[in-house]
């Protein structure tokens, strides 16, 4: 993620995303009926947040290297390009952003 982040607030992150982590695998255990321990839900949370950082770091590069501070959804595409399943979700939910943003617009 963003170099500048300061390590309180790197921390308050990663401890949203155990518990948020923590809640989907205890949904999924309760379905399954299955137990996972703690340790597995620290194991997957920094493993997704390896691939946040991962993700985050293409994303900044891609904008950087077209010459711009802001992410776009542009690189968000770009950086889905090698997953086809991830890419069609996330194409479809672009444009139907973009499209429910266009009929809140007039002409004028």
């Amino acid at each position: 993620m963003a170099d500048n982040m300061d390590d309180e607030t790197r921390e308050r992150l990663k401890a949203a995303l155990w518990f948020s982590i923590g809640k989907i695998v205890d949904a999924e255990t309760l379905r399954l009926g299955v137990n996972a321990t703690p340790q597995f839900i620290g194991a997957l949370t920094e493993m997704v947040w390896a691939q946040i950082e991962s993700v985050s770091q293409d994303l900044e590069s891609f904008a950087k290297h077209a010459g711009r501070s802001t992410v776009t959804t542009d690189d968000v595409l770009l950086v889905t390009r090698r997953n086809d399943a991830l890419h069609d979700i996330m194409k479809e939910f672009i444009d139907k952003e973009k499209a429910a943003s266009g009929k809140g617009k007039r002409r004028q």
